[in-house]
This record gives C-alpha cells, sequence and structure tokens, in this order.
C-alpha cells in the first residue's frame, strides 16, 4: 500500500485564525509594536491576501520594520509564550485529532505556511511537526531584517519549497500527497497534491474545490 506525506496550511487550517495577525497584535499589546496605525494596515494587508492580490514583498517590508530593531533572541522567546498562550487554544480538535492518527501510521506531516519561519518554527514544534517551512528571512548579527531568502513558500513557491524538500529525501517520492488548505493562495499546491482537502474554505478556494472534486472539510472549535 503506498503510503502517504501529509502537508498542511496552517492559518484559518489547523487554527482557528490566522497566527501573523495574532502575532502582530500580541506584540501591540506588549508594545513591542507602538505604531498606532500598524493594526489597521495590518488588517488591509490581509484582505489583499484573502483575495490572492498580495505583494509578499511590500507585506514583508511593512511587516518587518518595526521589529529590525528586536532582537531576533528576544522575539523567539515572545514567539514561545505567544504560542502557548494564543495558538494552542485556537487549535482545531478535529486537526489535532487527525495529527494524532497519522502519527500512529507512522508517516510523514509536513507544515508549509507563508508565515515568516521564526514564528511558523515555534508553532509547528507545539503542533508535533518535525517538519516545517516558512517565510524566511535575513539576518545579520543576530537581528533579523525585512528581505526575503531562499524558496519563498507562498502560491507556487510552497509547490517549489515542497519539491526542493523531496528532492532532499529522495525515499519519499514514491508516496502520495495530501494536501489540507483555507485558502485560494494555495490553489497551486492543491493542484500538486494527489488528494487536496478544503479545511472551512474561503469562497474562491470552495469553488475549485467543487470543480475539482477536492474533498471539504468543515472543523470548528
Amino acid at each position: 500500500m503506498t503510503q502517504s506525506i501529509h502537508v498542511f496550511d496552517l492559518d484559518e487550517t489547523l487554527i482557528a485564525g490566522d497566527s501573523a495577525v495574532l502575532w502582530h497584535e500580541y506584540l501591540v499589546e506588549k508594545g513591542v509594536i507602538s505604531d498606532p496605525d500598524f493594526l489597521q494596515e495590518d488588517a488591509r494587508q490581509m484582505e489583499l491576501y484573502a483575495a490572492g492580490t498580495q505583494d509578499m514583498g511590500d507585506y514583508l517590508d511593512f511587516a518587518m520594520l518595526p521589529l529590525l530593531e528586536v532582537p531576533k533572541i528576544k522575539l523567539e522567546s515572545l514567539a514561545s509564550h505567544f504560542v502557548t498562550e494564543r495558538i494552542l487554544p485556537i487549535f482545531y480538535p478535529e486537526a489535532k485529532s487527525l495529527l494524532e492518527e497519522i502519527d500512529q501510521t507512522g508517516e510523514p506531516r509536513v507544515l508549509i505556511s507563508a508565515t515568516v519561519d521564526y514564528l511558523v518554527q515555534v508553532v509547528a514544534t507545539a503542533l508535533g511537526f518535525k517538519t516545517a517551512f516558512g517565510i524566511e528571512l535575513e539576518q545579520e548579527n543576530g537581528f533579523f531584517k525585512g528581505n526575503m531568502i531562499g524558496i519563498p513558500t507562498f502560491r507556487e513557491g510552497k509547490v517549489k519549497k515542497f519539491e526542493h524538500w523531496l528532492t532532499q529525501n529522495p525515499e519519499l517520492t514514491q508516496h502520495k500527497v495530501e494536501f489540507y488548505s483555507d485558502s485560494i493562495n494555495d490553489k497551486p499546491m492543491c493542484v500538486r497534491a494527489d488528494s487536496a482537502f478544503a479545511v472551512n474554505p474561503c469562497a474562491q478556494l470552495e469553488i475549485e474545490a467543487n470543480s475539482n472534486g477536492w474533498k471539504i472539510l468543515s472543523w470548528r472549535l
């Protein structure tokens, strides 16, 4: 029997919220971000993402600007507390059960998110993922810089990142790929997968799911 690789989007898929939005709200609450207009612009950026029209470079320029002088070690420490306080409580029970079932089979599971990698890695550890990818940022002298490096895990970039990972793990190349997402931005990865699952899909992804025979899942807290 052919085994599967189970690939998951993070935001609004495994959790009932967007980790980047919640992270920014957390940083504002903690006084790390002090710009009074930051959350308003963040909301506008998320509207662009939902519509499938966001420019990731522009978004990162905006999102990282107030964090360029915050040491990486401080952001990672805050992220650890943030995940415990804000992410684990919104982890879908159905997602938790599915991940536990996958672990019992011994099949690999992978998290690929368009959220910044330093945050994705903390979330991934909390959710038991051994393999996870996010938007990687350049670093210098213990600080993050605003520009991306490597393959951006966004839209078609998720497919490229996944394929690159497969080349590094050739023993998995014959596995089937199952992919779970809520967003139209992940249509390329849905098409790449052998089986796609639309979790609480946005309107655009729901249309694609119905057209392509992808299973629609309804997960709730």
